[in-house]
Formats: structure tokens, sequence, C-alpha cells
């Protein structure tokens, strides 16, 4: 009869690799992709080298699965965010809130996400590619709905929400860095601004954001 592992040791096995996986994003953060070595890995995640060998092949391997969890991640919540409203304010207000909370309590997260590996991991480029794709078209979704229903002007949708995704980012970037308590709202609030007048929101059918 062929070996099938219990419960509880698949419940193991998922926390060992989910501990390397939480290990890794703060590592490669702080040391960045060259730096980091395996070693330092499995120390801050307390496992033996040879369990991280059980799951990945190699350092870069580990970085690919990495980007592409927390990629999948973070555009599940702006999106799921941007959803759960109806009018363009309250859709930049929840999605950029949503990014804003995870840059404040996991910036290790959006700085892999943002600035980590690039050009460091050839492989790496195609999950790139793939995560700011979702990034924008959860922002082009939202204009599109916004043109049908009048409140912008006809416009290139697909070129203006490449832009607020780059725009975006840099303000994030920078929140990270700032590391001050009262930015964040600030941030938010500046980037609804500039997001409703760049894309010509009609003053007379906008709604506060706060609502």
């Amino acid at each position: 009869m062929p070996y099938r592992s219990s419960e509880k040791t698949r419940q193991k096995k998922d926390a060992k690799r989910t501990a390397m996986m939480q290990a890794a994003v703060h590592v490669f953060a702080e040391k960045g992709y060259h730096a980091a070595t395996v070693r330092d890995v499995v120390k801050a995640a307390g496992v033996a080298i040879g369990t991280f060998y059980f799951y990945f092949p190699d350092k870069e391997t580990l970085f690919v699965h990495l980007y592409e969890e927390t990629a999948q991640f973070l555009a599940q919540t702006i999106r799921q965010a941007v959803n759960s409203r109806s009018q363009l304010p309250h859709q930049v207000n929840a999605g950029l809130q949503a990014y804003v909370n995870i840059a404040e309590y996991e910036p290790a997260v959006v700085q892999l996400l943002l600035v980590g590996g690039i050009g460091a991991v050839p492989s790496l480029a195609v999950k790139r590619t793939e995560f700011r794709e979702s990034l924008i078209l959860i922002w082009k979704r939202a204009l599109d709905a916004a043109q049908q229903q009048g409140h912008i002007p006809a416009q290139n949708t697909r070129r203006v929400a490449e832009a607020l995704t780059g725009a975006y980012d840099e303000v994030i970037l920078n929140v990270i860095g700032d590391g001050s308590g009262e930015v964040e709202e600030t941030a938010v609030e500046e980037m609804i601004l500039f997001t409703l007048r760049a894309v010509g929101y009609r003053a007379e059918t906008a709604v506060s954001p706060k609502n």
C-alpha cells in the first residue's frame, strides 16, 4: 500500500513552507536579492537548510514563487476593494486605501513587488509583467464604467490606467520610505484628488470619496 501522509503531517509541511515564504519576504527586502542567502532565509524561518531544499531547488525559484504569491495577494485585495464600490471616487478611495494599508503593515511585501529583484532575476520578467497588467486592468475597468456612466469624458482608458498605476506605485514607495504616522491618510486623499482631476471627473456628478 503506497504511503499517504496524514492531514497533521501535511499541515506541518505547509506551516514550514509558509514560515520560509514569510521569512524570505523580509530577508529579500532587507538585504536585496543578491546579498540574501538561503542560510539567511532558513535562519529567519527557524528551519533546517535541508527543509529549504525539500521545497525549493534554489534561491531564484523561491524568489519567483514568492513574487507570484504576493503579487496575487496584493492584486486580489485591491480588486476586491474596488469592486465593492460603484462610483469612481469611492472605487479609487477603496482601492488605494487597501494598497496603502498593505504598504503600512507589510512594507516588505510591497517593496518586494515594486523593486525586488529588478534586473537580478531574469525569470521574473513574465511574472512582473503579469502583475503590472493585473493592476492596470483593475483601474481600466473602473474608468470604463465611469466613462459609460458619463462621469468622465471620452479618453484612452488603457493609457490612463497605465499612467495611474505608475503614479500610485511611486507614491506608495515614498510612503514606505517616509515612516511618519500621518502620511498614509494624506497620501490617499491626495491620490484621490489627483486621479479625479487627471481623468476629468465631472464635478456636477462627483460625490465625496469618503462616503
